[in-house]
């Protein structure tokens, strides 16, 4: 063969060729951001979620785009106070709040903002301002110690506990459980609703504790047989990990949302649009649920486990978010009612 035959047949070998594969750009980077969210160079997330979690989670974001993420994790009340304060500083340092409470961030600091990939979660988790976005669901119901709870004891609904006087002193409720509260009323009537928790209250004189992860491990190493109700999201996670622990649905089921919202003064506000669009899309919501048992707002990404929505979905499901106003006069009530002086 001479050289030109082989030259021209190498030529025809490659020009048929496939082109080398190239690694697609996730479907949640924008394009016209990426660049300047880039040049921002990092991000700020105030979130409650727990670091053992939320940390890996965000590194799925810095691998993407290379921006570093600053990731400060707190108890809700807490860290709505140091946005309050930061706005009244004029230090304002977050981009990104992740939390069940976002839409409780006053208007003037939350962007109004749609994401593209907010059309592909459940309508109720598209906040009706666009201020908020829910990124996990949150579902109520009580938990129990499978090894101290027999599943013939177990409440057929919350009217039922009041007759449970073997666990008068040893019911965990957590402090600040008012919109499962407001959500029994909407359920039950307000009267009707109140009367069934001062039942419960005056037979069980439940124990109040702080904080729902807390309390889901205290329920699962035995500290308590069982709670009034806990995140089915926590109780599940710890079921897989092979902890004694379940749940019993009762009606009506509590929703809220754990949700994403924006600094209308964010530091950083490309590397904060592209977070809250990552936070919304199929890689972020699979990892969630994978690796947190949180149950995702889109309908096509699988909860862990799989057949909870369908076991949730069976009893009535009360879609119920407070605003700041509505909170306040709530938790007296609670208090009145679990806490009285």
């Amino acid at each position: 063969m001479t050289l030109a035959r082989a030259l021209l047949s190498a030529f025809a070998l490659c020009a048929g060729a496939p082109a080398l594969a190239q690694t697609a750009a996730p479907d949640w980077i924008i394009p016209e951001l990426l660049a300047a969210a880039k040049a921002e160079g990092e991000l700020t997330v105030y979130s409650s979620t727990n670091e053992q979690e939320g940390l890996p989670m965000w590194k799925l974001y810095t691998d993407a785009t290379g921006i570093k993420v600053n990731y400060v994790r707190n108890a809700e009340s807490p860290m709505l106070a140091r946005i309050a304060l930061e706005a009244r500083t004029g230090q304002q340092s977050w981009d990104v709040h992740n939390a069940g409470s976002v839409h409780h961030i006053p208007p003037a600091l939350a962007l109004a903002w749609e994401p593209p990939l907010a059309r592909d979660i459940m309508p109720e988790a598209r906040g009706p301002d666009k201020r908020w976005y829910g990124v996990y669901a949150g579902y109520n119901a009580p938990q129990y110690n499978t090894n101290l709870v027999k599943k013939e004891e177990l409440p057929a609904s919350y009217e039922d506990f009041a007759t449970k006087k073997q666990w008068a002193g040893k019911v965990a409720l957590e402090a600040t459980d008012r919109e499962w509260m407001a959500a029994l009323f909407v359920h039950y009537g307000a009267d009707r609703g109140r009367k069934i928790l001062e039942d419960i209250a005056k037979a069980l004189n439940p124990v109040i504790v702080d904080g729902h992860f807390a309390m889901a491990r205290q329920i699962s190493a035995g500290e308590y047989p069982i709670a009034l109700m806990n995140y089915t999201m926590l109780t599940t996670n710890l079921k897989q990990q092979g902890q004694p622990t379940d749940y019993v649905p009762l009606d009506p089921v509590h929703l809220w949302f754990g949700m994403v919202g924006i600094n209308s003064h964010a530091p950083h506000p490309n590397a904060a649009k592209l977070a809250a669009n990552f936070l919304l899309s199929r890689e972020a919501q699979e990892y969630a649920s994978k690796n947190g048992g949180r149950i995702p707002t889109r309908l096509d990404v699988d909860a862990n486990p799989k057949d909870v929505r369908q076991k949730l979905a069976e009893k009535k499901i009360v879609f119920l978010m407070q605003n700041p106003e509505e909170t306040k006069a709530a938790q007296k009530v609670f208090d009145e009612i679990f806490r009285p002086r």
